[in-house]
């Protein structure tokens, strides 16, 4: 991966590449342009991504933790296995499209953005917040949520299927239609005041 991280610092554009192993800590990875790669087993925490360019991409079992991901373009991108934790990604361009499966996601940040449709399957979310965000019609699948924030979110038709520790004030968050299990129902009724009877 040493000639790889060369490579990478050499050229700007990538088309169709992978990239297997090595570690990248702290690299300045802005302005670069990623079609179509892979990204496997890659230490890259603390990269910074300003203006670059992602699309089509997929990461595996990569560690990503607190990478700067101001500016950057994300389309198409897939996070599989991945450590993900301590991230901002507030600051990603317009219409980010991102999946995420299996992933570590605690304690990041998703302000102002428009997600809808975003799948997360089987990550752990503890204390991430999501506010301001467009995430109607999204997947959190059998996903850990315990101190996850929701506010001012549009979670329209969104689904939490499967998923533990779930709490969401209807104060400021639309929710109509939204699928979530029956110990974040009880707590949402509770927060109206309402005893459930159990």
């Amino acid at each position: 991966m040493a000639d790889e991280a060369g490579a990478i610092a050499a050229a700007e554009s990538f088309q169709d590449r992978r990239f297997e192993g090595g570690d990248l800590t702290g690299a300045d990875l802005a302005g670069k342009d990623f079609t179509g790669c892979v990204f496997k087993g890659v230490r890259l925490p603390q990269t910074r991504w300003r203006d670059a360019r992602l699309e089509d991409c997929r990461f595996e079992d990569c560690d990503l933790s607190r990478m700067a991901a101001d500016g950057l373009g994300a389309r198409g991108v897939a996070f599989a296995g991945c450590k993900l934790m301590g991230i901002d990604w507030s600051g990603l361009s317009a219409y980010p499209a991102l999946a995420f499966e299996r992933c570590d996601l605690r304690y990041g940040s998703f302000v102002g953005l428009r997600l809808r449709k975003i799948a997360f399957t089987g990550c752990n979310l503890d204390e991430a917040q999501f506010v301001d965000s467009d995430l109607s019609e999204a997947v959190f699948a059998e996903c850990r949520l315990d101190g996850t924030r929701f506010e001012r979110c549009d979670l329209r038709k969104a689904s939490f299927a499967g998923s533990i520790g779930l709490t969401i004030l209807p104060a400021g968050n639309q929710l109509r239609g939204t699928h979530v299990p029956v110990d974040a129902a009880i707590r949402l009724a509770e927060s109206f005041g309402l005893k459930v009877l159990t």
